[in-house]
This record gives structure tokens, C-alpha cells and sequence, in this order.
């Protein structure tokens, strides 16, 4: 049994589609589990509540950790630290590997313009601080041997069917209303993004490869960063609109913040877009010689799936 907690969101659904090639017993645990396949198993459960998390767990040989809490940073202190000590306890207590699905937020800001594995950890922000907390805390696990795990970090998002993130808020929503794409600061800093369905993929494979326990992993991305507006401008070019973009400069999301409660939270995180921003996943390339999707290609499947073409 395999088993992904926060088996809702994007990635959740698209690791269920990518385990069956490895298990065809794969649990789905979210407050209101959907089957992905004919044969999941569903959980519906609560992670937040004491013993849920253990209930989950038992049975499983590997569990996924992938649940996407609200994006406000007050939630995340209060959410994440119990969480996970709690999942690490279920997979001590069940003999389960774990999988963590991680971000970048915890590596030093002056460090962004080319992020490893071996990057420093020095969070600049609150939800970075406590991405720094729990990742140290699975990994100290894994150390002392009371668990097997492993930390898969991405990049920023894009890809199908995955509406709750930049690109579909800030460019493809604005793109179909006719209004200018949107972005933060500066289109001219380079940006990595990590496409979706290279993320589950790549995730479901380190999940089953015994050797990739007990390290961090970049998930594949594209070797070869685009800019903000290379990146509006093929978007555009897909979408058949002109690439037209209005720069939301800094000292605009305070004000922004009192009618859109997530421009509040970007205040902290808009060091990721005032310099260049390179993901390196070239460890997990040289593994298991397998190469992110091109931009080209992963925009024009995005931006089908949002037309619906």
C-alpha cells in the first residue's frame, strides 16, 4: 500500500495517476477523497486531528506527504510543525517510508540565482521558517534511523488542470478576461518553474527507488530559465493575445492586501521575483538520466487545458 495524505490538490491527484506503475494499491486520504483510479482505497480523514494521521499511515509501505495548507503563514506556524511530528511517528510506529513534497522557501534569499540541494538554509520569512522547521525535523529522523525518508523540492508550479498558482492567476486569468498578464517587480529576472506532471512523475519515482532515501531532491526542471516576460510571451503567443504586462511593484502590495488576502502574504516572498531565481535539478537528471518538460511544450499542454481546447 502506498499512500499520499493531502491526495486533493494537483499533485496529489497526479501522483495517484503515476503510482500505478508501481502498486496497484494506493490510498487517497483528504477530507472528501475522489478516486484518481478504479482501485484506490479512500480515506476521508481530518489530518489536522490527533490520531487521524496514524490512521492513515497504518498498512502503508511508503506515505506521501503532499498536503497544501492555506497560504497564510499564521496557519502554517500553527498547522505544519504538529503535522508532521505526527507523521513521523505514524511511520516509525507502521515501519512506512516517507516522501515529503517540499518547496524552496526555506534557502537563503542572496542564494536564489542557483538553488541546490546543498544551498544554504537561512529562511527570510516566516513560512520559509517553519519550511526550515519541519524539514529539519524529518531529516534529523532519518539521521538517527527512526524513519526512512526523503525531501522532493520544487520550484513555482505550472501545468494542466492546476488553477491555484502564479502563471493561471496572474497571466492566463487576465489573458482571457483581456486584461494585461501580471507580475511582480520585474519581468526581466530569470524564473524557474516547475511543471506539474514532471513533479508527480518524478516524486512516485524517488517514492520507489530504495537508494534515494535519506537525501534531498530537486524534481526536474528546466535547465534553462525563462524570464518573466519570456515566459508572458508564450503564453500570449498560445493563448493568441497580445503579451501586454503591468509590473505590481512592491510598495503596492500593502494597500493590495487589505481586498486580496494572498498579496498580503506575497509581502515576505517577493524577494523571489527582484532577482534572478535558477532551480537546479541537475543531481536527479545525472540519477536517473531523465530531463524536465521544455517550457515550450509544458506551456502550450497548460494553456490547451486551460481553454479547453
Amino acid at each position: 500500500m502506498q499512500t499520499i495524505l493531502g491526495a486533493n490538490g494537483t499533485i496529489g491527484k497526479l501522483l495517484a495517476r503515476e503510482l500505478m506503475s508501481y502498486t496497484d494499491r494506493v490510498r487517497l486520504v483528504s477530507r472528501k477523497p475522489r478516486k484518481v483510479n478504479e482501485t484506490d482505497e479512500l480515506m476521508a480523514a481530518d489530518l489536522t486531528e490527533p490520531g487521524a494521521v496514524d490512521r492513515a499511515v497504518k498498512g502503508s509501505e511508503v506515505v506521501y506527504l503532499v498536503v497544501g495548507f492555506e497560504y497564510k503563514a499564521k496557519v502554517w506556524e500553527e498547522k505544519w510543525p504538529p503535522l508532521m511530528r505526527n507523521t513521523i511517528d505514524a511511520c516509525a510506529k507502521h515501519g512506512a517510508k516517507l516522501v515529503f513534497f517540499d518547496n524552496v522557501y526555506m534557502y537563503d534569499r542572496d542564494q536564489i540565482s542557483h538553488m541546490t540541494e546543498e544551498t544554504a538554509v537561512n529562511p527570510p520569512s516566516r513560512k520559509g521558517e517553519v519550511r526550515k522547521r519541519i524539514s529539519e525535523k524529518l531529516l534529523e529522523a532519518a539521521r538517527e534511523g527512526w524513519i526512512e525518508a526523503l525531501i522532493a523540492r520544487s520550484a513555482d508550479f505550472y501545468g494542466p488542470d492546476n488553477n491555484n498558482n502564479f502563471i493561471t492567476q496572474m497571466v492566463m486569468k487576465n489573458f482571457r478576461e483581456g486584461k494585461k498578464a501580471m507580475w511582480f517587480v520585474g519581468s526581466e529576472f530569470k524564473h524557474s518553474f516547475t511543471y506539474t506532471p514532471d513533479a508527480a512523475r518524478a516524486t512516485a519515482l524517488l517514492g520507489n527507488t530504495p537508494d534515494a532515501y535519506g537525501e534531498v531532491w530537486h524534481l526536474p526542471t528546466e535547465s534553462h530559465p525563462v524570464t518573466g516576460r519570456e515566459m508572458i510571451t508564450m503564453i500570449a503567443s498560445e493563448m493568441g493575445v497580445e503579451p501586454k504586462i503591468s509590473l505590481l511593484p512592491r510598495f503596492m502590495l500593502r494597500p493590495l492586501g487589505l481586498f486580496i488576502p494572498i498579496m498580503k502574504e506575497m509581502r515576505e516572498m517577493i524577494y523571489q521575483y527582484d532577482r534572478d531565481y535558477f532551480f537546479d535539478s541537475s543531481k536527479f537528471t545525472r540519477r536517473f538520466n531523465i530531463s524536465a518538460t521544455p517550457y515550450a511544450e509544458g506551456i502550450k499542454a497548460t494553456c490547451r487545458a486551460f481553454t479547453g481546447q
